[in-house]
């Protein structure tokens, strides 16, 4: 696996970052500069099962294994979602993915949010996550800041 690190400063308290990034209708608009059609089906709360799909219908599935309100948020991959929607965890696509984790964490920062996202991805994935997560969280500032 490669560790991966982004972040971003929003001018906006953590409660507000949080609301937005997580948030269903909000998710999709920042994530859909990066990936288009993001969306997710689940609950952010520790133990939950998350499924995570792009236009195109196939996906990953994450539990969330730890949950600090407004201050960070982890999850953990234990599958790709096919096309079809159904999970898959014994190709080898499924088999490189699984185990892969991220999390995000709402930083105090100048009166404002630093955004952190880390990730442990395989090689593969890091040039879709380095071109896409600069991206995403561009968005996601511009997001924030606007509400």
């Amino acid at each position: 696996m490669k560790s991966l690190h982004y972040s971003t400063a929003i001018d906006a308290p953590r409660a507000k970052v949080w609301e937005i990034m997580l948030g269903p209708k909000t998710y999709q608009e920042w994530t859909g500069a990066a990936w288009p059609g993001g969306s997710y089906e689940g609950d952010w709360s520790e133990g939950s099962e998350m499924r995570f799909e792009g236009e195109e219908g196939g996906g990953t599935a994450a539990r969330i294994t730890s949950v600090r309100p407004n201050e960070s948020i982890s999850a953990e991959h234990f599958a790709v979602i096919k096309e079809d929607g159904s999970p898959a965890t014994e190709s080898d696509m499924a088999k490189g993915w699984i185990g892969t984790t991220e999390s995000y964490t709402f930083n105090n920062c100048n009166g404002g949010t630093e955004v952190v996202v880390d990730m442990n991805v395989p090689p593969d994935w890091v040039s879709m996550f380095d071109e896409g997560w600069p991206k995403a969280l561009q968005a996601l500032k511009e997001l924030v800041e606007k509400s």
